[in-house]
C-alpha cells in the first residue's frame, strides 16, 4: 500500500514527519514523501522515496497558492487507487481532499497545531482566509490526527471529528545520562525564533542570572530583532545564537544544557494547548525544564515532576525558577526525569499510527 505524504515543511528539520513517515515505512508502507524548498534545500537520505517542489515566490503570500498548486499536480501524478493520501497541516489539505475526491481514495489528516489560530496570523487578513478552509474540510475529515489531547479535543468541539492524539515526542534514549559539570551553566532554548515563545523575556532574565550562557538553537523571523535586545541590553556575553541544527546535532546541544526552557505566550489557542516538541526533547536528555503553566506542560507536570513551573513571563520571576533548577542541579530530578523518558517516547505513539491505518485500510480497500 502506497502513502504519499505531503506538507508545506522543511523535510529538512521537521522531526514529526520523519518519525511518521520511519514508522510507517519500517510497517510495510511504500512511502512517497513530498515537500518544498521554501526556507532552504539541506541534503537528506531517506530509505524511502522523497522530492521538494521548487519555489518561484518570493513571499508567503504567494508561495502557498503556488505550493498548492504544484502539489496538487504532483499528487496526481503519484497517486492512484491504491493509494493513502497523508497531508500535514492546513496548509497542504486543499490540493489532498481535491485528489482524494478525483480518485476516491483515503485521505488521513494530521494537524500539528491549529494553523488558524497561530500567532503569525493573528488578526491579519489572511487569518479569515485559513479560517474559512478550515471551516470548508476539517469537518468532512474522516481520518485525523493531533498533536495533543487538547489540540484534539478543541478539533472535536468545534468541527465533530475525532482526532488521534499522536504526540510529537523524540525516541526514547536509552544509552547512560552523563551530566556534565558546567561552568558556566547553559540555558537551553531550542526551537523556531518567533514571537509568543517567551524568548525575549528569557533573554532579559539573565541580568538577574550570574555564571550563565543562553544558548539560543534554531532560526526564524524574530531572531534579527532578539539579536538587537542582546545587544541593546549588553547581554553578548549571556546569550548565544547558535542557528538552524539537524536534529543529530540538536540532540547533542540539548544533553549539555543544565536547564531548558519552554515558555510559550497565550498566542492563541495553538499556543495555548500546545505540547512543544523541545518538553520530550529535554526529557529523554534528562535535561530539567522551566516550564510556562500551559494545560500541556501542567499535565506532564503534574504526572512526572521534570522541573519547574512558571505562571507569568516576568523575567525576574523566569531568573528566579532557573535559579531554583540550577541549585538543585539536574541530579535532583533525574528520577522523575528517567519515568517521564519511558512515557514521553516515540514508541509509545507508534501503535496508535499503526491502529489508525489499518484502519483506512479496511474500511476503504
Amino acid at each position: 500500500m502506497k502513502i504519499i505524504v505531503s506538507a508545506f515543511s522543511s523535510l529538512y528539520t521537521d522531526q514529526r514527519i520523519e518519525k511518521v513517515c520511519e514508522t510507517l515505512y519500517k510497517n510495510g508502507y511504500e512511502i512517497v514523501l513530498i515537500g518544498n524548498d521554501w526556507g532552504g534545500a539541506g541534503e537528506m537520505q531517506r530509505p524511502y522515496q522523497f522530492s521538494r517542489i521548487r519555489h518561484s515566490s518570493s513571499s508567503l503570500k504567494s508561495a502557498y497558492p503556488e505550493f498548492n498548486w504544484k502539489l496538487y499536480k504532483e499528487l496526481k501524478k503519484n497517486a492512484d487507487k491504491n493509494t493513502i493520501l497523508l497531508a500535514n497541516d492546513l496548509d497542504a489539505l486543499l490540493p489532498n481532499v481535491l485528489i482524494s475526491k478525483k480518485l476516491n481514495i483515503p485521505l488521513v489528516f494530521d494537524s500539528h497545531e491549529i494553523f488558524t489560530e497561530m500567532p503569525a496570523i493573528q488578526g491579519r487578513f489572511t487569518q479569515k482566509i485559513w479560517r474559512l478552509l478550515e471551516k470548508r474540510l476539517v469537518p468532512n475529515i474522516r481520518y485525523m490526527m493531533t498533536e495533543s489531547q487538547s489540540y484534539a479535543e478543541w478539533f472535536s468541539a468545534k468541527y465533530h471529528v475525532n482526532p488521534v492524539v499522536v504526540r510529537n515526542i523524540p525516541r526514547r534514549i536509552t544509552e547512560p545520562v552523563e551530566i556534565p559539570n558546567n561552568n558556566p551553566k547553559i540555558i537551553l532554548y531550542q526551537g523556531v525564533i518567533n514571537q509568543s515563545r517567551g524568548i525575549p523575556q528569557a533573554i532579559l532574565a539573565t541580568h538577574f542570572l550570574d555564571n550563565v550562557i543562553f544558548k539560543i538553537v534554531g532560526d526564524g523571523p524574530k531572531r534579527i530583532e532578539y539579536e538587537e535586545l542582546v545587544r541593546k541590553e549588553n547581554l553578548g556575553n549571556k546569550v548565544e545564537f547558535l542557528g538552524k541544527l539537524i536534529p543529530t546535532e540538536l540532540r547533542k546541544i540539548t544533553k549539555t544544557a543544565d536547564v531548558a526552557l519552554s515558555l510559550e505566550e497565550n498566542g492563541g489557542v495553538s499556543y495555548l494547548y500546545s505540547l512543544p516538541n523541545k518538553v520530550a526533547d529535554s526529557v529523554q536528555a534528562r535535561v530539567p525544564l522551566v516550564l510556562i503553566n500551559f494545560p500541556e506542560m501542567v499535565r506532564v507536570y503534574h504526572q512526572f515532576k521534570v522541573g519547574e513551573l512558571i505562571e507569568n513571563h516576568d523575567p525576574k520571576n523566569i531568573a528566579d525558577k532557573i535559579k531554583v533548577v540550577l541549585e538543585k542541579g539536574r541530579a535532583f530530578y533525574q528520577p522523575e526525569l528517567k519515568k517521564a523518558a519511558a512515557a514521553l517516547c516515540w514508541e509509545q505513539e507508534e501503535s496508535k499510527i499503526i491502529s489508525l491505518f489499518k484502519k483506512v485500510i479496511a474500511e476503504n480497500f
